[in-house]
């Protein structure tokens, strides 16, 4: 606690120090709300300008960007079905059908509470469990566990989004397939790349998942509509009240778990968070029906866990030295910038440092529910314009954020495609987002089971050696059983 507030009194008693928290809790936001032009953008760019800061300031700035950005993108996923980043992705699964049955309010109240409850927990637990639950990990979590908790989120996310079980395996089959694409990480030789210098580098995943999300819905609001967007009946923000709260305390506390366990795992990150704790809160619903045409659960499920992995990514960080993923990938330059190396060392040699980051992404879980509630406000308004309008601006933002990623035109072509593809395949019952999960998913699994496959000299009963990695594949295959059986009993019992 001494230290905490040391910290604290750290960060507010420097006027720099307050102007940065702020300019990066308000990028961070806006960012995080811009299709494809998200918190790894903004990142991007100041990197180069952390070394007119100070050590601590520039850490700390990056620290609330990973923060308010995470939840920035849930405001966009909800009204318009576009996630700001693919950790919003399961936000929009029930999100936007909400917003469709006229309750866009509710569900950005929860996504409001449910980021800073999650986040905040987070960050307490990092505060205090950040030396051992990093030796934990280090120790338990290996090459063959990343890839056991990969086959299980994959078994889990087949039967979710999708009309049919087999539907949702053909998607995430197709995800995994477009993720084999560029080079092979055993040998390092070209896969499927047709000779091209694009696809060398694989297919990335962000032009697809505007084309997918973003494209494919201005299609799919175009095929129903032709003269405006029809409005629900009330916009604005609608808190969730305390019985519902309540009544999903289980859900949120099962979310901010997993959010954490899954955030410090290097490479896992908020991402695979967020789609494990969705699949997790459809996997325990006594009415699983519901997710996907508007469940509420699923928002806090989603919400929760990817804010929840936040602090969490910041532990193999700061006492190991491994980045979770991109955005603390970057952090790790604004160290290097400054002449220092993260790991155990730094918690002796930049004690201050350390603490004014946790401080500093404390208060910035806490101000979600004030500038969420502000940023929503003005981006709702956003659901008052014809749709005839909206549309162009809509691809117009889409097209800029893909061109941006990588200024590569091909991008802006792979999006497109994206869009017309996921509208067919929307409109005949395939699952948009097990396909992204797959590609995503599918290059962290292979290099995890490449990784694995060497050390166990190419033995696949090595995984079953090690019990976290066998409880998890077991797991994975009881789920695809049950998918596949309870379909054709259900069919075999109506039959009857």
């Amino acid at each position: 606690m001494t230290d905490f507030l040391g910290g604290t009194a750290h960060l507010f008693g420097d006027p720099v120090g307050i102007v940065i928290f702020l300019a990066g809790l308000v990028g961070g936001l806006l960012f995080g709300a811009i299709p494809g032009v998200n918190m790894l953008t903004l990142g991007a760019v100041i990197l180069p300008f952390t070394a007119y800061m100070s050590a601590t300031h520039a850490i700390m700035l990056y620290a609330v960007i990973y923060v308010s950005g995470v939840y920035g993108g849930a405001v966009t996923a909800i009204l318009f079905n576009i996630p700001g980043s693919p950790e919003n992705a399961p936000t929009a699964f029930d999100g936007y059908p909400m917003t469709q049955q006229g309750r866009s309010g509710k569900a950005i109240g929860a996504a409001v509470v449910c980021s800073s409850v999650g986040g905040t927990a987070s960050a307490l637990l990092m505060m205090i469990a950040t030396p051992r639950i990093a030796d934990w990990a280090v120790r338990a979590f290996g090459p063959q566990e990343i890839f056991a908790l990969v086959f299980f989120g994959l078994s889990v996310a087949a039967a979710v989004g999708a009309g049919s079980i087999w539907k949702g395996w053909l998607s995430v089959l197709l995800g995994l397939l477009l993720a084999t694409v560029g080079t092979d990480p055993a040998g390092g030789l070209p896969r499927f790349a047709f000779d091209s210098y694009y696809l060398l580098a694989g297919i990335h995943f962000i032009p697809l998942i505007l084309g997918f999300f973003a494209v494919s819905e201005v299609f799919v609001q175009g095929h129903k509509i032709a003269a405006g967007l029809h409005l629900p009946p009330k916009i604005g923000v609608d808190f969730p009240t305390w019985r519902e709260f309540w009544r999903l305390k289980f859900a949120a506390l099962r979310s901010v778990v997993l959010g954490f366990f899954a955030g410090i795992m290097p490479g896992i990150g908020a991402t695979l968070a967020a789609f494990l704790s969705y699949n997790e809160a459809v996997r325990w619903s006594r009415h699983p029906e519901r997710f996907g045409k508007g469940e509420l659960e699923g928002v806090v499920a989603s919400e929760t866990a990817n804010n929840a992995a936040t602090g969490a990514a910041m532990i193999p960080l700061l006492a190991l030295g491994l980045p979770g993923g991109a955005l603390t990938a970057m952090m790790m330059g604004a160290f290097q910038i400054h002449g220092m190396d993260p790991g155990p060392l730094v918690f002796m040699t930049a004690h201050d440092l350390v603490w004014v980051t946790f401080a500093a992404m404390f208060f910035a879980n806490v101000s979600i529910i004030l500038l969420g509630f502000i940023e929503t406000k003005t981006v709702v308004h956003l659901l008052r314009i014809p749709f005839r309008i909206l549309a162009p601006a809509i691809l117009l933002l889409a097209t800029i954020g893909a061109y941006a990623l990588r200024n590569l035109l091909v991008d802006v072509w792979v999006m497109f495609l994206a869009g017309i593809a996921g509208y067919f395949l929307r409109r005949t019952g395939y699952s948009v987002a097990g396909i992204v999960l797959g590609l995503i998913l599918g290059k962290i699994g292979e290099g995890a089971f490449v990784k694995s496959m060497q050390i166990m000299h190419y033995n696949f009963l090595g995984f079953f050696e090690r019990p976290i990695a066998a409880a998890l594949i077991l797991l994975g295959l009881a789920t695809i059983v049950v998918n596949v059986v309870k379909p054709s009993r259900v069919a075999r019992q109506a039959a009857e």
